[in-house]
């Protein structure tokens, strides 16, 4: 009888309808009720869908220098990091930023003792297993292939909650204004999808048109031809937008840097 007369949500959509009526009426917070959705739709993702792609992966070569290794560790600001031997799909291990340090201490010490064990997914595993493996086996970074075995990309822990809680901050963001650029530790800008075309003209000094988009994401998936998946690069006004992070059909983060300059013909 209660069932008849007060029913509940039948659908995924219509529980996602009820959290944000839940939010209307103020019995939730508005951050509550983006986790909860985060967590509900985080259900339909997939490694693939929210991995970091093989190309921009920070990789340690383990035949490199120390010195070489420690300038990489200390520009990307990771605190873990795939290691290949020869070529970048041959991924031997994982090596953490303070057991680098160990080196220091004992030149003579084999980098490759510092290893520890590399772990493979698919492309297709769910979110939702994945996040229950990285914290059953304690491990915060996995190797992603496709379905030929080749590596596809990485993900990590803090990729999985973040489409739970939205974007992390880390002490390696320097947070430029209120505008959504931010100042990365290599020296590169993240700007949010959202970000006004007038804010991005600001910050890289350009005069991008703001008469048909409002934000930098609608302009770039304009010049893309369609909304750039996570992983892809788009070139505008001698800038590169690589896509950082969607979610819900549309880029959240860009990291930006400037084009690389056209090969002159001989």
């Amino acid at each position: 009888m209660l069932e008849f007369l007060h029913p509940g949500p039948d659908s995924k959509t219509e529980l996602i309808e009820t959290l944000a009526d839940a939010e209307h009426r103020e019995l939730i917070e508005p951050e509550s009720r983006q986790m909860l959705e985060g967590v509900l739709r985080m259900a339909e993702l997939s490694a693939g869908d929210a991995m970091v792609a093989a190309p921009r992966m920070d990789l340690l070569d383990i035949d490199a220098p120390y010195d070489e290794l420690l300038h990489i560790v200390i520009d990307s600001g990771h605190s873990r990091f795939p290691v290949f031997d020869g070529s970048r799909d041959n991924i031997i291990g994982i090596l953490l930023a303070k057991d680098l340090l160990k080196v220091q201490r004992a030149p003579g010490l084999n980098i490759r003792t510092l290893l520890r064990p590399t772990v493979f997914v698919p492309e297709s595993k769910g979110l939702n297993e994945l996040l229950r493996d990285f914290r059953s086996n304690r491990n915060h970074l996995a190797i992603v292939i496709d379905e030929f075995g080749n590596t596809a990309g990485l993900i990590t822990i803090e990729d999985v909650l973040e489409e739970i809680v939205g974007e992390i901050e880390d002490e390696f963001d320097e947070q430029s204004s209120d505008t959504g650029i931010y100042t990365l530790a290599d020296g590169s800008q993240r700007v949010a999808g959202d970000a006004s075309i007038a804010a991005v003209n600001g910050a890289f000094d350009l005069a991008l048109p703001d008469n048909d988009f409002d934000t930098i994401g609608g302009l770039v998936a304009h010049e893309h031809g369609r909304v750039p998946r996570r992983g892809e690069a788009v070139d505008v006004a001698g800038l590169r937008f690589t896509v950082m992070l969607t979610r819900g059909g549309a880029v959240r983060w860009f990291k930006v840097t400037r084009a690389p300059e056209p090969e002159s013909e001989a």
